[in-house]
């Protein structure tokens, strides 16, 4: 069954780690995404690259195998938000490690306007200051699906939820000029 104190290592280390072109795209991304070390997105890479097995070996089978499969596969990735509607499996072969971390809380939450940096959205989900739907979500990682992206917003109980408060007045002063160019 496995130590409940050791969880399932969920992201795999590059093979060649040292290769200068590796670290300079891993850095770049670090830096864009916001994320606090390059473990979350060896982990993003680790979901790439199992999504793209799958595809693969959907397309090797016979079609009348692949079918429900495929369906499974697709709608899923519709459901999170990487793939289009009218999508089909060779798609899936085209998704790069930027549409995953596009789909995660704390990318969404900077890119809708609540936060002026990746790094302060980070903060905001952390402290407890966003929520979906209402209810408060802790993991900036978290993957937001489709339906969900219209129901992020300050939680209810949170300071933030004010629109007097001095925090959100110093981003949407920030904010404003980029809108207006």
């Amino acid at each position: 069954m496995g130590d409940p104190k050791k969880p399932k290592k969920k992201w795999e280390s590059p093979r060649h780690p040292w290769r200068s072109d590796v670290l300079r795209s891993e850095l770049l991304l670090l830096g864009q995404y916001g994320l606090r070390n390059k473990r979350e997105l060896w982990r993003a890479k680790a979901m790439l690259s199992k999504i793209r097995a799958m595809a693969r070996s959907l397309l090797s089978m016979p079609v009348e195998k692949r079918a429900e499969l495929e369906a499974k596969l697709l709608g899923k990735l519709k459901r999170l938000g990487i793939l289009s509607e009218g999508a089909v499996l060779d798609n899936v072969l085209d998704i790069t490690v930027e549409n995953i971390l596009e789909r995660r809380l704390q990318t969404i939450v900077f890119r809708k306007g609540l936060a002026k940096t990746p790094y302060q959205a980070r903060q905001l989900i952390v402290h407890g200051h966003i929520a979906i739907g209402g209810k408060r979500v802790y993991s900036p990682g978290y993957l937001v699906k489709r339906d969900e992206e219209e129901e992020i917003m300050y939680a209810p109980t949170s300071p933030l939820s004010n629109p007097n408060h001095p925090l959100r007045l110093s981003i949407e002063t920030t904010l404003a000029p980029e809108a207006k160019s």
